[in-house]
């Protein structure tokens, strides 16, 4: 009878080591779920697209201030007048060489309404009243590749040149990304002025500006460039964003 009461009690404590030990293989299974789960969302959050290639038309107006406070001032109340022209503020920079070199970049959604703007006696009047000095250059641009990742970096070079064809310059553009990335180059805007792809528009930050200036004047840059179609030397406007909308 004792012997009978030892195993029946052996026999129970089997039983619950069991039930542990295939609770705790559960648990481990579902751990083993969960971080692979995780995984798969951080590769997911990590593979977002942030290449936008639908065409977006832009209005790039550059001019020299005498005091960017003050004009930041007079900017900003001719905002409503923008807005009336279908113009949506976006980028302003800052000349890296000259802080009063100004750049201002508004997304424009009806280009005839911004050429309309562009002439517009109110815009002159605006202008004076901020204390601009000379006469603006004012360009309508048509973007076709943007890289809309964020970056630490705020320095830019916007440089525009004019090409022999668009396709055969896009082709060794794009060949030429990792040499540019290697001089701390990261392409951001490629694009044309407004019904010509004559005359290239390219935007790029600069995250190793000594590396940058460098490889401007090389040698390998200026047989790239001849290579690509490129007619007269780039126009290049360095520059800081100084506010981004």
């Amino acid at each position: 009878m004792k012997l009978f009461r030892f195993s029946n009690s052996l026999f129970c404590v089997g039983v619950v080591i069991l039930l542990t030990s295939c609770g705790s293989g559960g648990n481990e299974k579902t751990t083993a779920t969960d971080s692979t789960a995780s995984a798969d969302t951080a590769a997911k959050a990590q593979a977002v697209n942030t290449i936008v290639t639908t065409p977006r038309n832009m209005v790039i107006i550059t001019h020299k201030v005498a005091d960017f406070a003050k004009w930041s001032i007079a900017y900003d109340g001719h905002d409503s007048a923008r807005l009336a022209a279908g113009l949506h503020n976006y980028v302003i920079g800052r000349g890296l060489e000259d802080s009063n070199l100004v750049m201002v970049a508004t997304i424009a959604d009806d280009t005839t309404k911004a050429k309309a703007f562009a002439k517009d006696p109110g815009l002159k009047a605006a202008m004076k009243k901020g204390g601009v000095l000379g006469v603006p250059t004012i360009s309508i641009v048509t973007e076709t590749w943007q890289d809309t990742a964020t970056i630490e970096t705020k320095f830019r070079s916007r440089a525009s040149y004019m090409i022999k064809d668009w396709d055969t310059w896009l082709k060794a553009f794009e060949d030429g990304k990792q040499d540019r990335m290697n001089n701390g180059i990261i392409d951001r805007v490629v694009g044309h002025a407004l019904g010509d792809d004559k005359k290239v528009w390219v935007v790029t930050a600069l995250s190793d500006t000594a590396k940058a200036f460098a490889y401007y004047k090389s040698d390998a840059l200026k047989k790239r460039i001849q290579a690509s179609g490129v007619m007269g030397e780039p126009v290049r406007f360095f520059y800081q964003i100084a506010k981004k909308y």
